[in-house]
């Protein structure tokens, strides 16, 4: 079967898509993409469906090398690219031939990148998405050098290449939107001012499960614990260390430290490209200013097809059929010579 081959892996790449839903009930948390907006526009890229499953890679991408006729990737993100040891660009697709190898290393900015497949991949999906949830197993694990990813039925490369401005792209600038509760009043009126006034900072414990933040401490109301009750992507905690946790895409499902406060889901992408040592800081909104938020948002997503830049491609890639059949004249000879 036609596949990319992972010559070299990153530290913490997998296959993440738009998450595993409807199974909260069950104990089993959505995973999928950190930063939707970053997938979305790799997918686009590539030609896909918008929540595709495609890699996910932080800090550092990996290495792949072509094992089909052709395939189009897409790259999400500004990392160090070289193809076949040349160097390129992120924010763009490359059209590969079988031999041809791709190489990510470290992103310029930001904490997360991804990489799409033109016509997606052939791993068996489990419980509707193929994103990997590293501590329970489903959707498999971590990329490890070796691997063979099975290539979608509409992989074959067709068309030209394209890129995207990253800054046209949607991403909601500092300070983090959030949503005060739901156990807000387990907080003190100095706790709650503390957490939307301090300024905090990512620790190194910042993974897909969560962000643990370091920054001044929050004043609790009657202590930290609560009866457990519903995490949601985005919840922030603050447990008896008086710092505050964000849960992310791998959370758990339930909890039982007081939640001060949800980030607005429109947020979400630019807390997922924050990395250790990151500062941030939150302001308060609504409920009915996070949903606006996020219908802006999914609107501008909507419109990214038609704002893909044609790439010009290298003539040495250029089929002799496509050659013959092109007027190379026209321009160049006028009418009356």
């Amino acid at each position: 079967m036609s596949a990319l081959v992972v010559t070299a892996a990153g530290p913490l790449s997998s296959l993440q898509d738009g998450g595993r839903w409807g199974n909260l009930r069950n104990g089993v948390t959505p995973a999928g993409a950190m930063d939707m907006i970053a997938l979305v526009a790799a997918n686009v890229m590539a030609g896909n469906a918008p929540t595709e499953a495609a890699i996910e890679f932080t800090l550092a991408g990996d290495s792949f090398e072509v094992d089909a006729e052709s395939v189009r990737l897409a790259v999400a993100g500004d990392a160090a690219i070289t193809l076949n040891d040349a160097p390129a660009t992120g924010w763009r697709s490359f059209t590969l031939k079988r031999g041809d190898r791709l190489r990510i290393g470290a992103l310029r900015s930001g904490a997360r990148g991804y990489v799409a497949i033109a016509g997606g991949v052939a791993s068996p999906p489990q419980l509707g998405s193929r994103s990997v949830h590293a501590r329970s197993g489903l959707g498999g694990g971590p990329l490890r050098a070796g691997d063979r990813i099975p290539l979608g039925d509409g992989a074959r490369a067709s068309g030209g290449d394209v890129a995207v401005d990253p800054a046209t792209l949607p991403y909601l600038p500092a300070p983090i939107r959030v949503v005060l509760g739901p156990q807000e009043d387990r907080f003190t009126a100095a706790g709650l001012a503390t957490f939307l006034d301090g300024e905090y900072s990512v620790t190194a414990e910042a993974d897909r499960m969560g962000y643990r933040l370091d920054g001044p401490e929050i004043e609790h109301r009657d202590g930290f614990n609560t009866i457990s009750d519903a995490i949601l992507t985005g919840s922030i905690q603050v447990p008896g260390t008086r710092k505050p946790i964000v849960l992310m895409a791998d959370r758990q499902t339930t909890g039982g430290y007081p939640k001060i406060a949800t980030t607005a889901t429109a947020s979400l992408p630019t807390l997922a490209q924050l990395k250790p040592g990151d500062r941030l800081r939150f302001a308060a909104v609504s409920a009915d200013e996070a949903r606006d938020l996020l219908r802006a948002q999914v609107e501008a997503i909507r419109t990214l097809p038609a704002r893909l830049q044609p790439l010009l491609r290298d003539p040495r890639d250029l089929p002799s059929e496509l050659l013959l059949a092109t007027n190379l004249i026209t321009g160049v000879v006028g009418p009356h010579d």
